[in-house]
């Protein structure tokens, strides 16, 4: 069990949490949730150790083994899956012991190292290994590329496997979907849905925090409230809680304007002035409650298109390729006024490439894109966070669209976004990545768009944001385009969906589970088909034989001890059958041998004892080989 006593919690001189008392019990998978700058990240720092409370006391069990994802990837030459195993340090540690115990031929030393092995599950390692890369996005051919061979972004999948496969007591995820498309969002889900140990997660995704949490840890005024269920059942507890904080508050008020008019009325009265006095000490005792507030710091909407072209856009048989790997062919789409499309498909499939022909940013290599007259484009995507000028501030930003707005209309707008006081007046260089998404997205949101194309606008967001932008969008009467990987946010403000895959844009008939549906059937087919397919049956029968390899290891020994156990009870039943025929002979009886009675008596109940008790275990020998199976 991990125990938070009385903990206050800071960065630099500004307290994060404080007088903070938390238990988090073996097995409990939590998401832990806040607005970004609120703490999250340094609560994990602190308990892998890496930051130190100003007050109070952390403790984590001494022996549990901590998961992290590492935040940096070397380029290194070896091998994906190689990389990912070093994660489970106890399996390299036994590998290096047997290495060395060869070399020596320490003969009985390789036998225990073996035995330890088989214990962990260490004979498929690999073939657990590689199931997770395939689960998180990886080819089979993927996985004895070098790391250095691969992008950044699908480094940080190989950190989150190498995490996930250590095996470890507690792990601590901080984001984890960030770097995932839709498919290995659901699959991660899943997963940790079947996590056997203790695990905190940050995460800004409320469907995947439905999907694979037990419980919900939210930081908010510096204290740490924990809540069972998933993050639905959060939102409906806490609306909840604050409905009773604000009836209590409407209350108290109520009583204080009493008592306070009382005071004011009879305090110069003599005959009332101990009765006022009275009040005015209840008044100064008195516990305020504060008044129930929504925590959403965000308050923007779109505004009304000043006019909508119909059609909008249209692309005409428009074929795309990056050298000579060809991306799109032969797509049709129009965007007509009203429309509210979502983008899906796997990863790599082409969605941001039809996003920026329709914004305009790539050149069709075939075909042609038409602009209806009076299209206002609203662009998002994330390579326009680095477009942001580091040394200018949001209001400088803001005053570069419209000289003519005054100052204070412009820092109004700002606050809707959370932007208040030195914030907008700090350089962009100094924000993190979700202030950057939402200065970007307040741009925007104030060019009057008619079309909004985006691109993945939430990753970096923390829930209130999104919250906040999934009503302005619900609300948007012009037309949209999302490529998004957040379920909630597709569910909520897209009417039709189009499936972009295998070079192809075609209209989806269906809703978002049916299509995690559909790619979940084309995995399976994946696997059954070429080389890559083979691959994975191949690593299937190796899962299969190491299981099995696995199960004879531990029926053996089973095995022997029912034997022996079968062997001793038929000993005890024979001398049993002995001490009775000899109990039931009278001549023992006639006289002189009160001894041998009693000795008799006396081993008759001991086999009896003993007996009862092995055949106890041999039931429960039986049992353990049935749930274990054949061989």
């Amino acid at each position: 069990m991990i125990q938070l006593r009385d903990i206050t919690l800071a960065r630099g001189s500004r307290p994060l949490v404080e007088s903070v008392d938390l238990q988090i019990h073996d097995g409990w998978r939590i998401g832990l949730i806040g607005a970004n700058g609120s703490g999250k990240s340094s609560l994990l720092a602190m308990l892998r150790g890496e930051l130190q409370p100003e007050l109070g006391a952390c403790e984590v069990p001494a022996g549990w083994r901590i998961a992290t994802v590492l935040q940096e990837t070397p380029a290194l030459p070896q091998a994906a899956i190689e990389y990912v195993l070093d994660g489970d340090q106890q399996l390299r540690g036994i590998e290096h012991g047997l290495s060395a115990a060869q070399t020596a031929h320490e003969g009985e030393r390789i036998s225990e190292l073996h035995s330890e092995l088989e214990a962990i599950g260490g004979y498929s390692a690999r073939a657990r290994a590689a199931a997770l890369l395939a689960g998180l996005g990886f080819a089979s051919d993927d996985l004895d590329r070098a790391v250095a061979e691969f992008s950044g972004g699908w480094r940080m999948r190989l950190n989150l496997a190498r995490a996930l496969v250590a095996r470890a007591e507690l792990t601590l995820l901080d984001e984890p979907t960030n770097h995932l498309d839709l498919d290995a969002i659901v699959w991660l889900e899943r997963w940790l849905a079947s996590y056997p140990g203790t695990l905190i997660i940050i995460s800004h995704d409320r469907e995947f925090l439905d999907g694979c949490v037990t419980h919900i840890t939210h930081i908010a005024d510096r204290t740490l409230k924990l809540y069972s269920g998933n993050y639905s059942a959060f939102e409906e507890q806490r609306a909840a809680q604050l409905a009773v904080q604000q009836a209590m508050f409407a209350k108290q008020q109520r009583e204080i304007a009493h008592m306070t008019r009382f005071i004011e009325r009879f305090r110069a009265k003599a005959t009332k002035a101990r009765q006022a006095q009275s009040r005015v000490k209840a008044l100064a005792r008195m516990e305020r409650i504060a008044a129930a507030h929504v925590d959403a710091p965000f308050d923007f909407e779109f505004a009304e298109p000043a006019r909508s072209p119909d059609p909008m856009l249209t692309l005409e048989d428009v074929s795309t390729q990056y050298g000579d790997r060809k991306v799109l062919t032969n797509v049709d789409l129009q965007v007509r006024p009203g429309a509210r499309i979502g983008l899906l498909g796997p990863n790599g499939a082409g969605k941001s490439t039809l996003i920026k022909l329709l914004a305009g940013e790539l050149e069709p290599t075939s075909g042609r894109r038409f602009a209806g007259h009076g299209l206002e484009i609203g662009y998002f995507a994330q390579h326009q966070l680095e477009q942001l000028h580091p040394a200018q501030s949001p209001l400088q930003h803001m005053a570069e669209l419209d000289r003519r707005v005054r100052e204070q209309e412009l820092r109004d707008y700002l606050g809707g976004f959370d932007f208040r006081g030195d914030m907008a007046d700090a350089p962009v260089e100094r924000f993190s990545g979700g202030e950057k998404s939402r200065l970007v997205l307040a741009l925007l949101v104030r060019h009057r768009p008619n079309l909004l194309l985006l691109d993945e606008p939430t990753n970096h967001l923390d829930l209130e944001m999104r919250h906040a932008l999934t009503r302005a969008l619900a609300g948007f009467s012009g037309s949209l385009v999302l490529v998004s990987h957040d379920r909630a946010l597709l569910r909520t403000v897209c009417d039709e969906l189009l499936l972009v895959a295998d070079g192809n844009a075609a209209n989806f008939d269906g809703d978002i589970d049916n299509y995690l549906a559909w790619l979940a059937a084309r995995r399976t087919a994946d696997a059954g088909d070429g080389p890559s397919g083979k691959q994975e049956r191949l690593l299937a029968r190796a899962t299969a034989a190491c299981d099995r390899q696995a199960r004879l290891a531990h029926r053996r020994p089973l095995v022997k001890e029912s034997a022996k156990l079968e062997e001793r009870m038929e000993v005890l039943r024979r001398e049993r059958r002995v001490v009775e025929s000899e109990l039931a002979n009278p001549a023992l009886y006639q006289g002189g041998q009160s001894e041998r009675i009693r000795h008799l008596n006396t081993r008759q109940a001991h086999l009896a004892i003993e007996l009862d008790a092995t055949e106890e275990r041999w039931l429960a020998v039986q049992i353990e080989l049935e749930e274990i199976g054949e061989p």
